[in-house]
């Protein structure tokens, strides 16, 4: 991978992650401002995770068979941009939330075909562990920019300029598809390998659940983080700084990953990870003190830095090839589609019915799950 094209995917992640840093805080209060209720906001706010149930795996197999990854993300990135258009015009709850729905099944595809061609190229030069980490950090720094920017924008002049950010932000990432660059697939394994062998691994299904209950518990941050800070008594600008030090936090861990995993294998990692979301969303769920919920956002570097770095090397184990973009989009799918529109959704009832703390409280056990699972995954290269 030459100077040129790590600058055009470390960028290519910037933006994209500069959009998500926009929508994960924001969004839920740009919409509470419309006065929508928090089973409104949540259904809302799961089509991020619902439109991750099909769409990346329809798009990674589309991808796998053009073997065009790049050309897809360009197609599909566009159509973000038109789309997201239509906010400046919407009103109504249903049309929002078909909006919502529009939205998010193109972009369910940029991540999962970009983890992808990033993955085959530094794998094609035996980099992934030194390289991979200080690629998707930038994606982190993105996100910590448009947190703090937006943030402070929007403590000052209020909510109603969110959709502007967010405009910018896809604008400029559309533009970037044009100078990312991917080595050509190899093809001559192609007809060797079959999607539903691979998913009959045991290995391969107690990964994909633990990934499953982790991402069920990080639905109820994503989708009510900024809500329970603003219910605690944070303003906008002090809830943008809890994101922007989870965000740093694992943009450290990215810089330092090889250290990690030159000492560590993947699955001990990923084992950490796991413990480290269970004290993490007990602590937030039941000790809210300044302190400790500084101390849990530093977690952050654990329980996703870690663990999405660690997971997507260990994907890497049984998808390859040919089931690179189906495997990564698999992978999506089961975690930030099934797991973050069944976690998000069951938070919302949560937070409605029981108390707010006690989604966070629903993390720490999902986490439990997501443990129990992964200490049953045994492979060679793990």
């Amino acid at each position: 991978m030459t100077g040129l094209v790590r600058l055009s995917f470390a960028a290519f992640f910037f933006f994209y992650f500069s959009y998500i840093g926009l929508m994960s805080p924001y969004a839920s209060l740009y919409f509470a401002s419309k006065d929508f209720g928090a089973i409104e906001i949540a259904a809302l706010m799961s089509m991020f995770q619902i439109t991750r149930i099909l769409g990346p795996f329809a798009w990674g197999w589309l991808a796998d068979m053009r073997r065009d990854r790049l050309g897809i993300m360009r197609i599909t990135s566009a159509l973000a941009c038109i789309i997201f258009f239509g906010i400046f015009y919407l009103e109504s709850y249903i049309a929002l939330l078909i909006w919502m729905f529009l939205l998010n099944i193109v972009i369910s595809s940029l991540m999962p075909l970009g983890e992808a061609a990033t993955v085959h190229v530094l794998y094609k030069n035996n980099d992934f562990d030194k390289r991979y980490g200080r690629l998707r950090l930038w994606g982190s720094i993105g996100f910590i920019a448009m947190v703090l920017s937006a943030g402070a924008w929007f403590e000052t002049f209020g909510i109603d300029n969110f959709p502007w950010f967010g405009i910018v932000a896809l604008l400029i990432m559309t533009a970037l598809t044009l100078t990312l660059r991917e080595p050509p697939m190899d093809v001559m394994v192609h007809a060797d390998i079959k999607l539903s062998n691979v998913l009959k691994n045991r290995n391969v299904q107690w990964f994909m659940s633990a990934n499953f209950w982790m991402i069920f518990g990080h639905a109820g941050l994503y989708v009510f983080y900024s809500l329970y800070l603003d219910r605690l008594g944070y303003s906008k600008g002090e809830i943008g700084f809890f994101w922007m030090l989870g965000v740093l936090a694992e943009v450290i861990f990215f810089y330092f990953q090889s250290y990690f995993f030159a000492r560590f294998t993947t699955k001990n990692i990923l084992l950490g990870a796991y413990f480290i979301a269970i004290v993490r969303f007990a602590l937030m769920a039941y000790v809210p003190e300044l302190l400790i919920l500084i101390l849990a956002q530093v977690m952050h570097a654990a329980t996703f830095g870690a663990h999405h770095s660690a997971s997507i090397k260990m994907l890497q184990t049984w998808f390859k090839g040919p089931l690179q973009a189906r495997g990564q989009a698999l992978y999506t799918t089961v975690s930030y589609g099934i797991g973050g529109t069944v976690g998000g959704l069951f938070a919302g009832w949560v937070w409605e019915y029981l108390a707010p703390h006690h989604v966070f409280g629903l993390a720490a056990l999902s986490s439990l799950f997501g443990y129990l699972c992964m200490s049953r995954v045994n492979c060679k290269n793990a």
